[in-house]
């Protein structure tokens, strides 16, 4: 019986499909949409999108020398507007829903691979305090993009949601002549903002106004989540300058916070977080919850948390001229300011002469 028909079929197949999966894989690393292998190429036009995929490559391969970093608090600042200010050459990596543990390993991989990075702005979301050191707010990572392994690159080289979301709209842009989602754009957001909107997730018929206190078990909680992932990380790169802020969160937030019995407990966490900063001299600390005109204003926020672009600009200029600076000769002041108003803040008074009311 002569089989050599059906060897040729198979060895043609054999042929075809490691054709295929070569061809599939040049055109990736060429196009490489989310950068694991090399820079933008400017003949391209790239979509910058899915920042779990995309922000690795940014701080692999991109030019620059500081990076804003933090969860979706961040996505509103422009990079351009920060370079004006520190005279830098910024890149953004916002992480929304980022826990302290992943934007810390971010940063680490960012100074690891970029010697010129010497400039960290890194918003620490203030509601992450009182949180496991790994808390994490999803279950699946890209870690494939994360490492340096080659051999665990066929789940990007071969990823066919990577490929149609990644590589056909470069191509598409480049077509069409779009050019490539600027540093500025850059996971940035218009959303409607005020009392109506902040109403959509805020709500008052909640909790006893019982204070909660501190715990000991809470206690060794923060200090683990700051010392694990902010104070090793920033004694270890002495010659980079880290600015930190507390994100400016709503009046709303704080009242959520009187209503839970919780607003206590969070200034206890805080005087601790900051005393834990305020121990490595290459952390430049601010805090903005005396900004009382943006705070109380829902103009600016989209909910309780989240705030315009608008403040994201304010953030800079006030970081850039030390206001709202912290020290180990104000925190103690600032902290009693602040418990002054936001225990006996009139919450009533938000709602005056709304449906709310």
């Amino acid at each position: 019986m002569n089989n050599q028909p059906a060897k040729k079929w198979f060895y043609k197949c054999i042929i075809t499909l490691v054709s295929l999966l070569v061809f599939i894989a040049t055109v990736m690393i060429i196009i490489d949409p989310y950068f694991h292998y090399h820079k933008p190429l400017s003949f391209l036009s790239y979509r910058l999108h899915e920042q779990r995929y995309i922000n690795d490559g940014i701080s692999r391969h991109f030019d620059y020398d500081a990076i804003i970093t933090g969860s979706s608090m961040t996505e509103n600042f422009k990079p351009s507007e920060m370079d004006a200010l520190f005279g830098t050459n910024a890149v953004k990596t916002s992480f929304s829903g980022a826990g302290y543990q992943e934007l810390s390993q971010h940063v680490e991989r960012s100074l690891k691979r970029n010697d010129s990075l010497h400039t960290v702005l890194w918003a620490l979301d203030y509601n992450g305090f009182i949180r496991e050191y790994d808390w994490k707010n999803y279950q699946d990572y890209p870690t494939y993009l994360y490492d340096d392994n080659i051999f665990n690159d066929s789940a990007y080289l071969f990823n066919k949601s990577i490929f149609y979301h990644g590589v056909l709209p470069c191509i598409e842009r480049t077509l069409s002549g779009t050019p490539s989602t600027s540093r500025d754009e850059y996971s940035s957001w218009e959303f409607e903002t005020g009392l109506d909107a902040v109403m959509n997730t805020h709500d008052r018929d909640i909790g006893s106004g019982t204070p909660i206190p501190f715990t000991q078990e809470e206690r060794e909680m923060v200090t683990r989540t700051i010392t694990e992932n902010i104070t090793k990380l920033t004694n270890k790169y002495p010659d980079v300058t880290f600015y930190l802020y507390y994100t400016p969160f709503s009046i709303t937030y704080w009242e959520s916070l009187k209503l839970d019995g919780l607003i206590e407990r969070q200034f206890v966490a805080e005087q601790l977080v900051t005393e834990l900063l305020l121990e490595c001299p290459n952390v430049k600390l601010y805090n903005f919850f005396d900004q009382h005109d943006i705070i109380c204003n829902l103009d600016y926020y989209s909910d309780s948390g989240h705030h315009n672009a608008e403040v994201n600009s304010y953030i800079l200029q006030w970081i850039s001229n030390d206001t709202g600076l912290v020290t180990k000769d104000n925190y103690l002041d600032k902290l009693q300011q602040e418990k002054d108003f936001y225990l006996n803040y009139d919450y009533d008074s938000i709602y005056v002469g709304s449906s709310y009311e």
